[in-house]
């Protein structure tokens, strides 16, 4: 399967409601995507804007005609993750409103290290002090 750019006017809006501060830009898989807390929580695939959302939140979402659950590759559906439909991207205001709401839930998950796997604890060996040879 081979992925499509994003086109740039979605690039563009992408840039034009992500969040600052806290909030960390990069790319993930070629496409610009927003992380809080190294969680991932809105990025682009192809021409879908997605957005991480709460259960509740997503079945809100899902209700709206355009949104569907986002399936990078068919049958690999990523329940979190609802792309948004056209109606909500066309209204700037509306498409912020939701942007904020999935930045509240990628705030309110367990940080992840930088690297994205969990830190290895040092492991503490008791040392004795060497035995010294008595004559």
């Amino acid at each position: 399967m081979q992925w499509r750019k994003s086109p740039k006017d979605l690039i563009d809006l992408f840039s034009s409601v992500v969040p600052g501060p806290p909030v960390v830009q990069r790319k993930m898989f070629g496409y610009p995507a927003a992380f809080v807390n190294g969680n991932l929580f809105m990025s682009l695939f192809q021409d879908d804007l997605i957005l991480r959302l709460p259960e509740r939140l997503r079945e809100e979402l899902l209700k709206v005609d355009g949104a569907k659950i986002f399936s990078p590759m068919p049958g690999r559906p990523m329940r979190e993750y609802v792309a948004v439909p056209p109606r909500i991207m066309a209204n700037q205001k509306e498409l912020a409103s939701w942007v904020l709401r999935a930045l509240e839930h990628g705030e309110s998950l367990k940080p992840k290290s930088q690297t994205g796997k969990p830190k290895k604890a040092a492991i503490k060996t008791k040392r004795s002090a060497p035995s010294k040879k008595r004559k």
